[in-house]
């Protein structure tokens, strides 16, 4: 198959998935899923693989029984926020009201006093539907997303979440760190995904014990801006008025505040640090709500082809000129 035809079949797929899923009863759809995904699990694919290796750190020494139970309830739980996604568009504004924000005032009060609020989160839950909801119930949500191949893809990702009332933004795209930070100044709401950056620009942290990189822009925004910086964990709660799916759940975690003084860089050290110690409490309390299905830590890449990549990403900035930090987002 071309790259074309690839790109054209994905699309169609996520497309007949969208009108088809959502034509389903609500039962009939979300068991679909499970089966889905304990399909996957079975098959042990390389996605499969990898989250369990990611699990292992998370949860240390445990039976592998344990473990491999953990990554199906893991795999299941990353189903089930495709079939969210594919359902969203049709569900009502009380279903979408029913997502529950604990500690809420962390954010609220902030806003109210006309003071931006970054959400630091990790790829837990169902952002997506946090985001609908506190669009629909308190300010709109100003956000980044990775761009996906084929470009029709991304679009259709893009609609769909500003259809929820979202604003985005395409990661990597000029001026979008400048444009988070205007709508920061302007009293805005900028929740970023921010535990994964494998790029250059990454800053070095230590993860559940190991080095890895997570993405500067939380931080970076933060200082530069003046705004809350709060990470935020997501999780499932089984509740049958909520549907198959289980409550949607945020925690609005204690804010991280940035070093007063120092070198910029060195803040921003800090303070990802920071986000990372309060995240690595919210995957370690519902980690199988946490989809990273990709390789996180630097010990699971090819260090000669890291080396390169970020050799190659250092030169493409200099010969750019300089820019702002990476947003993150996802």
């Amino acid at each position: 198959m071309t790259g074309t035809a690839a790109a054209t079949a994905t699309y169609l797929a996520y497309a007949t998935g969208w009108r088809a899923v959502r034509l389903m009863p609500e039962a009939a759809a979300y068991a679909l899923f499970e089966r889905i995904a304990d399909q996957q699990w079975r098959s042990g694919g390389g996605a499969v693989r990898q989250l369990e290796r990611n699990l292992a750190r998370v949860v240390g020494p445990v039976p592998d029984e344990q473990l491999r139970e953990l990554t199906r309830e893991g795999m299941r739980s990353y189903l089930r926020y495709w079939c969210d996604a594919f359902r969203m568009p049709g569900w009502s504004a009380e279903r979408i009201a029913s997502f529950e924000l604990r500690s809420s005032e962390r954010i609220l009060e902030p806003l109210g006093r006309g003071r931006g609020v970054i959400a630091a989160l990790a790829h837990m839950g169902n952002w997506d539907h946090a985001g609908a909801y506190f669009s629909g119930q308190h300010a709109q949500v100003v956000t980044v997303a990775e761009r996906l191949e084929p470009a029709r893809l991304f679009e259709a990702f893009l609609a769909y979440r500003e259809s929820l009332g979202m604003r985005i933004l395409g990661l990597g795209e000029p001026g979008v760190f400048d444009e988070l930070a205007r709508t920061l100044d302007a009293g805005g709401f900028v929740p970023l995904l921010a535990d994964r950056d494998l790029s250059a620009k990454g800053v070095p942290v230590t993860f559940f014990g190991e080095p890895t990189r997570f993405p500067a822009g939380p931080a970076a925004l933060a200082i530069d801006t003046g705004s809350v910086l709060l990470p935020v964990g997501l999780h499932w709660e089984p509740d049958g008025a909520a549907g198959r799916g289980g409550r949607n759940v945020g925690v609005v975690l204690p804010e991280v505040v940035p070093p007063a003084q120092g070198e910029r860089s060195e803040r921003i050290r800090v303070a990802t640090q920071a986000v990372a110690t309060a995240l690595e409490g919210a995957i370690r309390a519902h980690p199988q709500d946490w989809h990273m299905l990709q390789r996180l830590w630097l010990a699971d890449l090819d260090q000669d082809r890291l080396a390169a990549r970020d050799a190659a990403e250092r030169e493409a900035a200099d010969r750019d000129g300089p820019g702002r930090d990476g947003a993150g987002g996802g």
